[in-house]
């Protein structure tokens, strides 16, 4: 099939497009948010194919992959089709509602004819989504490996724009954790952070790096923590996993379900937090044995053979 979708969210999509289809990229002179083209980061095969709005007119178009609300308006002036009446559509939903966690109104409750696929089951109990039917398909992670060592007694921690999103991502909680472990930050727009946090720079360490540098340096940290409040599951702490390390979380959104019992420590205690911080900093075994689970429970339920399995069955449904 030829499966119209932006490219939003690289990583999410960078598992998508591994599936059997052609995967049509808009693409626009200034490669803005609306037309970045085929990724610059991230590895995609030759299947995925940058199309102008102009070039998408004569396309032929099986689906349509919806990420943003606004994409309904651009795929009918940009292909001149009419998404859920001249083609089939699914809307990907990758966020937790963001202006109430239980009474948002999700913006295509009112499509009855285009399904909300949710990439976690907490996200869907918790949006509003009126007369739209919807799916869950979880998060599926194309493996790097075990890379992790934890040669380095550090946490690494990974979120974009930790000073703009601030409590949402819990980064107000970081010079707490920062008196247990040294951190590492990942992530764009993290410049600046241990000066904001009034930290001294070797107790946060800001990481903005290329893709293909993160998960091997992220791997050297003795340990991963994830420190969000509310936001969808990260794709980073399930990474982190995927490469043997051990997890420490906040118990919010759906990390419970994604971090057993044996492959971290999930807690909304900040206290007991801090204890396994310190713990798998002093004794490098139960890090490796607690990262190796962590590893297996994360290939087996985030693999990405069943993520693009579950992909196939739906569009299947939605295209027959």
């Amino acid at each position: 099939m030829n499966i119209l979708v932006w490219h939003v969210h690289g990583s999410w999509l960078t598992a998508f497009v591994q599936g059997p289809h052609t995967y049509l990229v808009p693409v626009t002179g200034d490669r803005g948010p609306d037309g970045l083209g085929r990724a610059v980061t991230w590895d995609w095969p030759p299947s995925v194919q940058e199309r102008t709005p102009a070039q998408l007119r004569d396309c032929d178009i099986d689906l349509i992959v919806l990420q943003r609300p606004h994409e309904l308006d651009l795929a009918l002036r940009w292909t001149g089709r009419r998404p859920g009446v001249d083609v089939p559509v699914v809307y990907v939903e990758h966020n937790s509602p963001d202006a109430s966690p239980e009474r948002q109104l999700h913006p295509l409750s009112g499509q009855p004819g285009i399904p909300i696929v949710h990439v976690t089951h907490f996200n869907r109990l918790m949006w509003d989504n009126g007369r739209a039917p919807t799916e869950v398909v979880e998060h599926g992670i194309i493996d790097p490996g075990r890379l992790w060592t934890g040669t380095e007694r550090r946490a690494a921690v990974v979120v974009n724009d930790p000073v703009r999103r601030g409590r949402t991502t819990g980064t107000d909680l970081l010079p707490r954790f920062a008196r247990s472990a040294p951190l590492d930050v990942f992530g764009m727009r993290t410049e600046g952070l241990a000066a904001h946090l009034g930290l001294p720079p070797e107790r946060c360490r800001a990481r903005d790096l290329p893709q293909h540098e993160l998960h091997r340096e992220m791997a050297r940290c003795r340990l991963y923590l994830h420190p969000v409040r509310w936001t969808s599951l990260g794709l980073s702490l399930l990474e982190a996993m995927f490469l043997g390390m051990p997890v420490v979380a906040l118990d919010t959104t759906e990390v419970r379900e994604a971090v057993p019992d044996g492959a971290g420590v999930v807690s909304n205690r900040l206290d007991v937090l801090e204890d396994a911080v310190r713990a798998f900093l002093a004794d490098p075994e139960l890090a490796r044995a607690t990262g190796a689970a962590a590893r297996v429970a994360a290939q087996a339920r985030y693999g990405e053979r069943r993520f693009l399995d579950d992909w196939e069955r739906l569009i299947k449904e939605v295209t027959r």
